[in-house]
Protein backbone atom coordinates (compact mmCIF):
# COMPACT_ATOMS: atom_id res chain seq x y z
CA UNK A 1 0.00 0.00 0.00
CA UNK A 2 1.58 3.42 -1.13
CA UNK A 3 1.51 6.56 1.39
CA UNK A 4 -1.75 8.81 0.94
CA UNK A 5 -0.87 11.74 -1.17
CA UNK A 6 -1.28 15.25 0.65
CA UNK A 7 -4.06 16.51 -1.84
CA UNK A 8 -6.16 13.95 -3.03
CA UNK A 9 -6.00 12.71 -6.85
CA UNK A 10 -8.38 14.61 -8.95
CA UNK A 11 -7.69 13.00 -11.85
CA UNK A 12 -7.47 8.98 -12.70
CA UNK A 13 -4.70 7.97 -15.50
CA UNK A 14 -4.28 4.48 -17.03
CA UNK A 15 -0.64 4.70 -19.10
CA UNK A 16 2.68 5.72 -18.02
CA UNK A 17 4.03 6.42 -21.19
CA UNK A 18 6.44 9.08 -22.13
CA UNK A 19 4.00 10.60 -24.47
CA UNK A 20 1.58 11.25 -21.41
CA UNK A 21 4.23 12.35 -19.08
CA UNK A 22 5.19 15.10 -21.84
CA UNK A 23 1.76 15.87 -22.94
CA UNK A 24 -1.54 15.66 -20.67
CA UNK A 25 0.80 15.38 -17.45
CA UNK A 26 2.75 18.47 -18.41
CA UNK A 27 -0.59 20.28 -19.32
CA UNK A 28 -1.95 19.59 -15.99
CA UNK A 29 1.54 20.43 -14.33
CA UNK A 30 1.63 24.00 -15.99
CA UNK A 31 -2.14 24.78 -15.47
CA UNK A 32 -1.96 24.01 -11.71
CA UNK A 33 0.74 26.68 -11.06
CA UNK A 34 -2.05 28.88 -12.61
CA UNK A 35 -4.82 27.31 -10.54
CA UNK A 36 -6.63 25.78 -13.62
CA UNK A 37 -6.06 22.40 -13.40
CA UNK A 38 -8.79 20.32 -11.81
CA UNK A 39 -5.80 18.75 -9.65
CA UNK A 40 -3.05 16.18 -9.43
CA UNK A 41 -3.03 12.66 -10.80
CA UNK A 42 -2.82 9.20 -9.87
CA UNK A 43 -1.89 7.22 -12.35
CA UNK A 44 -1.58 3.53 -13.27
CA UNK A 45 0.76 1.21 -14.75
CA UNK A 46 -1.67 -1.37 -16.54
CA UNK A 47 1.30 -3.44 -18.25
CA UNK A 48 4.04 -5.93 -16.74
CA UNK A 49 6.57 -3.46 -19.14
CA UNK A 50 9.57 -3.30 -17.14
CA UNK A 51 9.70 0.37 -18.34
CA UNK A 52 6.56 1.01 -16.62
CA UNK A 53 7.69 -0.28 -13.67
CA UNK A 54 10.83 1.83 -14.01
CA UNK A 55 9.12 4.81 -13.93
CA UNK A 56 5.95 3.95 -11.84
CA UNK A 57 9.38 3.10 -8.75
CA UNK A 58 10.92 6.63 -10.20
CA UNK A 59 7.55 8.31 -9.46
CA UNK A 60 7.04 6.79 -5.78
CA UNK A 61 10.51 8.52 -4.88
CA UNK A 62 9.62 11.96 -6.40
CA UNK A 63 6.80 13.17 -8.08
CA UNK A 64 9.40 15.72 -10.38
CA UNK A 65 10.40 14.50 -13.80
CA UNK A 66 12.18 16.41 -16.48
CA UNK A 67 10.65 17.38 -19.73
CA UNK A 68 13.25 18.41 -22.27
CA UNK A 69 11.63 20.30 -25.29
CA UNK A 70 14.04 20.54 -28.16
CA UNK A 71 13.05 21.79 -31.88
CA UNK A 72 12.21 24.71 -33.85
CA UNK A 73 9.44 26.94 -33.73
CA UNK A 74 8.67 29.02 -35.94
CA UNK A 75 12.11 29.49 -36.89
CA UNK A 76 13.04 29.61 -33.34
CA UNK A 77 15.24 27.04 -31.78
CA UNK A 78 14.08 26.00 -28.75
CA UNK A 79 16.04 23.90 -26.17
CA UNK A 80 14.42 23.92 -22.37
CA UNK A 81 13.58 22.52 -19.68
CA UNK A 82 10.20 21.93 -17.97
CA UNK A 83 8.88 19.97 -14.70
CA UNK A 84 5.95 17.91 -14.69
CA UNK A 85 4.52 17.28 -10.90
CA UNK A 86 1.43 16.72 -11.15
CA UNK A 87 1.67 13.05 -10.22
CA UNK A 88 0.68 12.56 -6.82
CA UNK A 89 0.08 8.95 -6.48
CA UNK A 90 2.03 5.98 -8.91
CA UNK A 91 0.38 2.41 -8.41
CA UNK A 92 0.02 -0.86 -10.42
CA UNK A 93 -3.08 -2.48 -11.40
CA UNK A 94 -1.57 -5.87 -10.83
CA UNK A 95 -0.43 -4.57 -6.62
CA UNK A 96 -3.17 -2.12 -6.12
CA UNK A 97 -6.38 -2.81 -7.60
CA UNK A 98 -8.84 -2.35 -4.81
CA UNK A 99 -7.53 1.58 -4.44
CA UNK A 100 -7.66 2.03 -7.98
CA UNK A 101 -11.47 1.28 -7.99
CA UNK A 102 -11.51 3.34 -4.67
CA UNK A 103 -10.09 6.36 -6.44
CA UNK A 104 -12.55 5.53 -9.82
CA UNK A 105 -15.64 6.62 -7.17
CA UNK A 106 -13.68 9.84 -6.38
CA UNK A 107 -11.83 11.49 -8.89
CA UNK A 108 -13.58 13.82 -11.34
CA UNK A 109 -11.77 12.80 -14.74
CA UNK A 110 -10.12 9.99 -16.21
CA UNK A 111 -7.38 10.16 -19.09
CA UNK A 112 -5.80 6.87 -20.67
CA UNK A 113 -3.40 6.11 -23.39
CA UNK A 114 -3.01 2.34 -23.01
CA UNK A 115 -1.26 1.64 -26.78
CA UNK A 116 -2.47 0.29 -30.47
CA UNK A 117 -4.19 -2.71 -29.13
CA UNK A 118 -5.12 -1.14 -25.94
CA UNK A 119 -9.57 -1.91 -26.98
CA UNK A 120 -8.60 -5.34 -27.22
CA UNK A 121 -10.94 -7.46 -25.14
CA UNK A 122 -9.64 -10.67 -23.28
CA UNK A 123 -12.28 -13.60 -23.26
CA UNK A 124 -11.34 -14.58 -19.70
CA UNK A 125 -12.56 -11.23 -18.74
CA UNK A 126 -16.20 -12.27 -17.57
CA UNK A 127 -18.80 -11.65 -15.01
CA UNK A 128 -17.57 -13.36 -12.43
CA UNK A 129 -14.89 -9.99 -12.21
CA UNK A 130 -18.27 -8.12 -10.31
CA UNK A 131 -18.39 -10.34 -7.80
CA UNK A 132 -14.53 -11.06 -7.20
CA UNK A 133 -13.07 -7.17 -6.41
CA UNK A 134 -9.37 -9.09 -5.37
CA UNK A 135 -9.23 -10.26 -9.30
CA UNK A 136 -8.06 -7.76 -11.40
CA UNK A 137 -9.44 -7.71 -15.49
CA UNK A 138 -7.18 -8.21 -18.11
CA UNK A 139 -8.16 -6.13 -21.06
CA UNK A 140 -8.59 -2.25 -20.48
CA UNK A 141 -11.98 -2.09 -21.50
CA UNK A 142 -12.81 -4.24 -18.64
CA UNK A 143 -10.86 -2.89 -16.42
CA UNK A 144 -13.03 0.52 -16.86
CA UNK A 145 -16.24 -1.67 -17.13
CA UNK A 146 -15.77 -2.83 -13.57
CA UNK A 147 -14.00 0.54 -12.34
CA UNK A 148 -17.15 2.51 -13.63
CA UNK A 149 -19.43 -0.42 -12.00
CA UNK A 150 -17.86 0.50 -8.83
CA UNK A 151 -18.39 4.04 -9.43
CA UNK A 152 -21.78 3.54 -10.10
CA UNK A 153 -22.76 1.25 -7.14
CA UNK A 154 -20.58 4.10 -4.58
CA UNK A 155 -22.16 7.00 -5.57
CA UNK A 156 -24.87 6.59 -8.75
CA UNK A 157 -25.44 9.39 -11.37
CA UNK A 158 -22.31 11.08 -10.57
CA UNK A 159 -21.15 13.12 -13.49
CA UNK A 160 -17.86 11.62 -14.43
CA UNK A 161 -15.41 12.76 -17.74
CA UNK A 162 -13.27 10.61 -19.48
CA UNK A 163 -10.22 11.34 -21.81
CA UNK A 164 -9.10 8.47 -23.75
CA UNK A 165 -5.75 9.12 -25.56
CA UNK A 166 -5.11 6.14 -27.94
CA UNK A 167 -4.94 6.87 -31.35
CA UNK A 168 -8.55 5.36 -32.51
CA UNK A 169 -11.27 7.35 -34.51
CA UNK A 170 -13.74 8.54 -32.10
CA UNK A 171 -11.67 7.18 -29.06
CA UNK A 172 -14.54 7.62 -26.81
CA UNK A 173 -17.29 6.47 -28.24
CA UNK A 174 -15.72 3.57 -29.48
CA UNK A 175 -14.46 2.58 -25.52
CA UNK A 176 -17.69 3.37 -24.56
CA UNK A 177 -19.46 0.93 -26.91
CA UNK A 178 -17.03 -1.84 -25.54
CA UNK A 179 -18.13 -1.21 -21.86
CA UNK A 180 -21.36 -1.40 -23.23
CA UNK A 181 -21.02 -5.03 -24.39
CA UNK A 182 -19.40 -5.72 -21.39
CA UNK A 183 -22.25 -4.68 -19.00
CA UNK A 184 -24.48 -6.27 -21.45
CA UNK A 185 -22.46 -9.47 -21.48
CA UNK A 186 -22.31 -9.42 -17.81
CA UNK A 187 -26.04 -8.36 -16.85
CA UNK A 188 -25.10 -5.05 -15.15
CA UNK A 189 -28.25 -3.25 -14.76
CA UNK A 190 -30.09 -0.79 -17.45
CA UNK A 191 -29.25 1.91 -15.24
CA UNK A 192 -25.93 1.52 -15.24
CA UNK A 193 -25.85 1.20 -18.79
CA UNK A 194 -27.86 3.83 -19.24
CA UNK A 195 -25.35 6.20 -16.52
CA UNK A 196 -22.83 5.67 -19.53
CA UNK A 197 -24.60 7.95 -21.91
CA UNK A 198 -26.01 10.66 -19.44
CA UNK A 199 -23.37 10.79 -16.60
CA UNK A 200 -20.15 9.59 -18.03
CA UNK A 201 -19.01 11.98 -20.41
CA UNK A 202 -16.35 9.89 -22.92
CA UNK A 203 -14.40 12.55 -24.99
CA UNK A 204 -13.57 11.84 -28.62
CA UNK A 205 -9.88 13.54 -28.38
CA UNK A 206 -6.37 13.77 -30.66
CA UNK A 207 -3.16 14.07 -29.20
CA UNK A 208 -0.50 15.54 -31.45
CA UNK A 209 2.78 15.53 -30.02
CA UNK A 210 6.12 13.68 -30.99
CA UNK A 211 7.78 12.73 -27.80
CA UNK A 212 10.77 10.25 -28.87
CA UNK A 213 12.97 9.80 -26.28
CA UNK A 214 12.48 8.93 -22.85
CA UNK A 215 14.77 10.27 -19.78
CA UNK A 216 15.54 7.81 -17.13
CA UNK A 217 14.31 6.55 -14.90
CA UNK A 218 11.08 8.95 -15.58
CA UNK A 219 10.91 12.16 -17.69
CA UNK A 220 10.77 12.44 -21.84
CA UNK A 221 12.34 14.70 -24.55
CA UNK A 222 10.07 16.01 -26.86
CA UNK A 223 9.21 18.47 -29.56
CA UNK A 224 7.60 21.84 -29.24
CA UNK A 225 5.03 21.34 -30.88
CA UNK A 226 1.73 19.74 -28.66
CA UNK A 227 -2.06 19.54 -29.79
CA UNK A 228 -4.90 18.29 -27.58
CA UNK A 229 -8.05 18.65 -29.82
CA UNK A 230 -11.44 17.50 -28.05
CA UNK A 231 -14.74 17.11 -29.40
CA UNK A 232 -17.16 19.62 -27.27
CA UNK A 233 -19.74 17.58 -25.76
CA UNK A 234 -22.30 19.25 -23.15
CA UNK A 235 -21.63 18.30 -19.70
CA UNK A 236 -17.70 18.02 -20.47
CA UNK A 237 -15.09 18.68 -17.60
CA UNK A 238 -11.93 19.58 -18.82
CA UNK A 239 -9.10 18.20 -17.18
CA UNK A 240 -7.03 21.91 -16.87
CA UNK A 241 -7.45 24.60 -18.92
CA UNK A 242 -4.51 25.24 -21.42
CA UNK A 243 -2.52 27.13 -24.69
CA UNK A 244 -2.43 23.12 -26.33
CA UNK A 245 -5.63 22.42 -25.39
CA UNK A 246 -8.11 23.25 -28.72
CA UNK A 247 -11.88 22.25 -27.94
CA UNK A 248 -13.78 22.17 -31.28
CA UNK A 249 -17.09 21.04 -33.02
CA UNK A 250 -15.35 19.48 -35.94
CA UNK A 251 -12.60 17.11 -34.59
CA UNK A 252 -12.80 14.90 -37.56
CA UNK A 253 -10.64 17.85 -39.73
CA UNK A 254 -7.78 17.51 -36.91
CA UNK A 255 -7.96 13.58 -37.03
CA UNK A 256 -8.09 13.54 -41.01
CA UNK A 257 -4.76 15.85 -41.13
CA UNK A 258 -2.72 14.04 -38.29
CA UNK A 259 -3.40 10.69 -39.26
CA UNK A 260 -3.23 10.79 -42.77
CA UNK A 261 -0.31 13.50 -42.69
CA UNK A 262 1.97 12.83 -40.22
CA UNK A 263 1.14 9.27 -39.39
CA UNK A 264 0.82 8.40 -42.53
CA UNK A 265 4.39 10.07 -43.29
CA UNK A 266 5.84 8.16 -40.07
CA UNK A 267 4.73 4.67 -41.02
CA UNK A 268 6.05 5.14 -45.43
CA UNK A 269 8.87 5.83 -44.27
CA UNK A 270 8.91 2.84 -41.58
CA UNK A 271 7.86 0.77 -44.34
CA UNK A 272 10.83 2.05 -46.50
CA UNK A 273 13.25 1.55 -43.37
CA UNK A 274 11.71 -2.03 -43.03
CA UNK A 275 12.19 -3.30 -46.53
CA UNK A 276 15.22 -2.10 -47.83
CA UNK A 277 16.98 -3.17 -44.75
CA UNK A 278 18.31 -0.09 -43.30
CA UNK A 279 20.40 1.29 -40.53
CA UNK A 280 18.88 -0.49 -37.22
CA UNK A 281 18.90 2.93 -35.17
CA UNK A 282 17.94 5.29 -38.26
CA UNK A 283 15.95 8.46 -37.30
CA UNK A 284 13.28 9.75 -39.09
CA UNK A 285 15.45 13.28 -39.35
CA UNK A 286 18.09 11.03 -41.02
CA UNK A 287 15.39 9.42 -43.45
CA UNK A 288 14.69 12.71 -44.56
CA UNK A 289 18.12 13.87 -44.90
CA UNK A 290 18.15 11.43 -47.39
CA UNK A 291 17.14 12.81 -50.54
CA UNK A 292 15.59 9.41 -51.80
CA UNK A 293 13.44 8.71 -49.05
CA UNK A 294 12.35 12.22 -48.61
CA UNK A 295 11.80 12.15 -52.64
CA UNK A 296 9.65 8.86 -51.84
CA UNK A 297 7.73 10.44 -48.98
CA UNK A 298 7.35 13.84 -50.63
CA UNK A 299 5.53 11.94 -53.81
CA UNK A 300 3.35 9.90 -51.64
CA UNK A 301 2.20 13.01 -50.06
CA UNK A 302 1.75 15.38 -52.69
CA UNK A 303 0.66 12.50 -55.66
CA UNK A 304 -1.54 10.06 -53.54
CA UNK A 305 -2.83 11.57 -50.34
CA UNK A 306 -3.14 15.79 -51.11
CA UNK A 307 -5.73 14.89 -53.98
CA UNK A 308 -7.78 13.38 -51.35
CA UNK A 309 -7.30 16.18 -49.01
CA UNK A 310 -8.37 18.68 -52.31
CA UNK A 311 -11.71 16.66 -53.04
CA UNK A 312 -12.94 16.89 -49.85
CA UNK A 313 -12.39 20.74 -49.53
CA UNK A 314 -9.23 20.60 -47.48
CA UNK A 315 -6.25 21.78 -49.84
CA UNK A 316 -4.77 24.84 -48.14
CA UNK A 317 -5.01 23.61 -44.51
CA UNK A 318 -3.03 20.21 -45.88
CA UNK A 319 -0.58 21.72 -48.20
CA UNK A 320 0.12 24.10 -44.54
CA UNK A 321 0.08 20.89 -42.62
CA UNK A 322 2.65 19.20 -44.41
CA UNK A 323 4.43 22.54 -44.15
CA UNK A 324 4.63 22.25 -40.39
CA UNK A 325 5.07 18.45 -40.85
CA UNK A 326 8.21 18.39 -42.67
CA UNK A 327 9.98 20.68 -40.40
CA UNK A 328 8.67 18.33 -37.02
CA UNK A 329 10.21 15.70 -39.18
CA UNK A 330 13.61 17.33 -39.61
CA UNK A 331 13.61 18.47 -35.84
CA UNK A 332 17.29 18.11 -35.10
CA UNK A 333 17.27 17.02 -31.49
CA UNK A 334 15.00 14.53 -31.61
CA UNK A 335 16.03 10.91 -32.50
CA UNK A 336 12.42 9.16 -32.95
CA UNK A 337 14.04 5.72 -33.98
CA UNK A 338 12.56 4.10 -37.10
CA UNK A 339 11.89 1.04 -35.33
CA UNK A 340 10.08 2.76 -32.66
CA UNK A 341 7.31 3.45 -35.62
CA UNK A 342 7.36 -0.17 -36.88
CA UNK A 343 5.47 -1.57 -33.66
CA UNK A 344 2.52 -3.20 -34.71
CA UNK A 345 3.39 -2.02 -38.19
CA UNK A 346 0.30 -3.51 -39.80
CA UNK A 347 -2.13 -2.22 -38.14
CA UNK A 348 -0.71 0.82 -38.32
CA UNK A 349 -1.07 0.78 -42.28
CA UNK A 350 -4.40 -0.25 -41.73
CA UNK A 351 -5.19 3.03 -39.99
CA UNK A 352 -3.25 5.62 -41.52
CA UNK A 353 -2.88 4.22 -45.32
CA UNK A 354 -6.52 2.54 -45.95
CA UNK A 355 -8.73 4.91 -45.62
CA UNK A 356 -6.79 7.24 -48.31
CA UNK A 357 -6.81 4.26 -50.75
CA UNK A 358 -10.53 3.45 -49.91
CA UNK A 359 -11.77 7.61 -50.19
CA UNK A 360 -9.90 8.41 -53.22
CA UNK A 361 -11.72 5.11 -54.88
CA UNK A 362 -15.52 6.44 -52.83
CA UNK A 363 -14.16 10.00 -54.84
CA UNK A 364 -13.88 8.47 -58.08
CA UNK A 365 -10.54 10.42 -58.28
CA UNK A 366 -8.25 8.50 -60.85
CA UNK A 367 -4.86 8.58 -59.19
CA UNK A 368 -2.91 5.14 -58.91
CA UNK A 369 -1.88 5.65 -55.36
CA UNK A 370 0.74 3.12 -56.20
CA UNK A 371 3.14 3.62 -53.31
CA UNK A 372 0.19 3.41 -50.86
CA UNK A 373 -1.55 -0.16 -52.56
CA UNK A 374 2.23 -1.72 -52.46
CA UNK A 375 2.55 -0.87 -48.73
CA UNK A 376 -0.49 -2.52 -48.19
CA UNK A 377 -0.23 -5.54 -50.37
CA UNK A 378 2.32 -6.36 -47.86
CA UNK A 379 0.22 -6.95 -44.90
CA UNK A 380 0.40 -10.11 -43.11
Amino acid sequence: MNPAPLRPPAILQFGTSRFLLAHADLFISEAMERGEALGPIAVVQTTSSAESADRIAALRQSPVYPVRIRGIDQGRTIDEERTGSAIVQALTAAEDWQEILELGATVQAIISNTGDRGYDLDPSDDAALLSDPTRVPKSFPAKMAILLAHRFKAIPQAPLSIFPCELVPQNGSRLRTLIEQLAMEWDLPVEFRNWLYTGCHFANSLVDRIVAEPISPVGAVAEPYALWAIQAQEGLVLPCRHPAIVVTDDLERYEMLKLHLLNLGHTMLAEHWLTNGRAPEETVREAMDDQAMRDELEAVWHEEVLPVFKADGMADEAALYIDSVRDRFRNPFLRHRLSDIAANHDEKKRRRLLPMVTRAADLGLAIPQLRLKAALARIE
